[in-house]
């Protein structure tokens, strides 16, 4: 099913899906499926995963229609890094212990290159 560039839905998701900087592994786990499944749906079928449509636009941030091709994409503002994004959010799922320790471990390396660049400045 050709949408109105010409391009088949799996070329469709397959650009999608690199756009917004995910593997197929990461976009299987984000939408609870396989990653066989995403890998059938970008290169064997031109028919899209109707029961997987809702799941992949949200995932894509966008409309069913956006996503189908039928409809214009909006340009609203997306983080530079989607891939960190979607990290941010994963950690905001975890526990409390689990997010402190993680975020200790972010203080640490954000102190590292800190002194880093400190002693770079003073070096010179």
């Amino acid at each position: 099913m050709p949408t109105k560039n010409g391009k088949s839905f799996g070329e469709r998701l397959a650009a999608l899906r690199k756009a917004a900087g995910y593997t197929q592994e990461e976009l299987a786990e984000e939408i609870r499926v396989s990653r066989r499944i995403i890998t059938y749906y970008e290169g064997e079928s031109d028919y899209p995963p109707a029961a997987l449509l809702p799941q992949l636009a949200k995932a894509f941030d966008m409309t069913v229609d956006e996503l189908l091709g039928t409809g214009s994409i909006k340009k609203a503002a997306r983080p530079s890094n989607t891939r960190l994004q979607r990290r941010l959010q994963q950690l905001e799922k975890l526990g409390a212990r689990e997010k402190r320790q993680v975020l200790q471990l972010l203080d640490i390396f954000i102190e590292r290159e800190r002194w880093k660049r400190k002693a770079e400045g003073a070096g010179t």
